[in-house]
């Protein structure tokens, strides 16, 4: 019987490395025969419901990541020893646990370092978090004797940063679910605007992403929409779906910058293809990006997605794409010209990312997690 062990944080539907880590997950244990072993904090119950799969819950000790992590490596390494003898393939994640098989890197923490927000508690929190993550993901990575990278960019940053050979070193692209994420019909998208209380048909410019770290280049964005509102003929609104630790400053700031009737904060969401369907653009101009599975989902449900050019889903962007790339993540000048450029030829960027989006979508989870496993063994 094949048999497979898996250690990671979280296997969920909920984005980037835990929606990866789940498509992986269902994909090994809807294989006849196939026995799949989980370490985890959290799994969802579609996959902790099905006969052959072996849930190995480990504590997350109140809710901390970081506490909750030497408790997962000890718990990956002592179910991989008691495992690999029965001819197991072991995959695990970055830094999370030291084992010399299979590596996929989601991230690479040596190649950003953070700038957190915040009071000085929580700065000194996440750089101590940051070294300890930049020091386990080398030891780990580089033990392992075939990583899977979800880039050409991460790749890259696994051979130059962590020194891993090359020939140890492969890039599988993300899946999608092309069910969730496609164009929707013009009722659908309607029926979108009306859930989320928008009456008129102003076009919608949506982020999404934590507000609690600089990466994600929100602060860029925020500035450029204060650059456009000055316009008073800018018609456009603005939709951010995500939380964290700044949630709160940046409603305030954007009700003290008069901002409050063009700028909607969401908080987190669980409907994420339905807002996409309700919006117009995507916007993105993070400063680091291993790959970006937010802005393929946007590309899969037809919207056009402003992406910074260095982040790892940027390769996949046609030529003729190219103005949708931004230089430089910081430069809320050009940010601001590009989105005016897009609203005054909204019909023809949607033209524009029609053909990527549906071979995006031409590239499911499934055949992701095959991919990976025809590497593996």
């Amino acid at each position: 019987m094949p048999l497979w062990l898996l250690v990671t944080g979280d296997f969920t539907l909920l984005g980037g490395m835990d929606r990866a880590n789940h498509a992986l997950a269902s994909y090994l244990a809807r294989r006849v025969g196939t026995e799949v072993h989980l370490v985890t904090h959290r799994v969802w119950d579609d996959l902790s419901v099905l006969p052959n799969v072996r849930v190995h819950r480990v504590w997350r000790p109140w809710g901390s990541h970081w506490l909750g992590m030497p408790l997962l490596a000890r718990s990956g390494r002592r179910w991989a020893r008691r495992l690999a003898p029965a001819g197991a393939r072991v995959v695990v994640n970055g830094g999370n646990c030291v084992w010399g098989d299979i590596n996929w890197v989601h991230y690479v923490h040596a190649a950003w370092p953070p700038r957190p927000c915040g009071g000085l508690a929580r700065r000194a929190k996440a750089i101590a978090f940051h070294r300890y993550s930049r020091s386990t993901e080398r030891a780990c990575v580089r033990q392992a004797r075939l990583v899977i990278a979800n880039s050409e960019r991460t790749r890259a940053a696994v051979i130059e940063l962590l020194s891993v050979p090359s020939e140890r070193v492969h890039t599988v692209y993300y899946g999608v679910d092309p069910e969730r994420f496609k164009p929707p019909t013009n009722a659908q998208r309607a029926e979108a605007r009306i859930r989320l209380g928008w009456a008129d048909d102003r076009p919608v410019v949506v982020f999404v992403g934590a507000l609690g770290d600089q990466r994600k280049g929100f602060d860029t964005l925020f500035e450029a929409w204060r650059r456009l509102c000055r316009d008073p003929a800018w018609d456009a609104r603005l939709v951010v779906a995500g939380a964290g630790s700044t949630l709160s400053v940046w409603r305030s700031r954007a009700a003290a910058a008069r901002l409050a009737d063009s700028v909607q904060f969401l908080g987190f969401r669980t409907d994420i293809p339905a807002v996409l369907a309700a919006c117009d653009v995507f916007v993105s101009p993070t400063r680091y990006e291993a790959y970006g599975l937010n802005v393929q989902e946007a590309l899969c449900c037809g919207l056009p997605a402003l992406v910074s050019a260095s982040a790892g889903v940027a390769e996949r962007y046609l030529p003729e794409m190219r103005e949708l790339l931004l230089p430089d993540p910081n430069d809320a000048a050009d940010l601001a010209a590009r989105l005016r450029a897009w609203r005054n030829a909204r019909d023809s960027y949607r033209a524009a990312v029609a053909p990527l989006g549906q071979a995006l979508r031409a590239w499911t989870w499934d055949q992701c997690a095959a991919k990976i496993v025809g590497i593996s063994l």
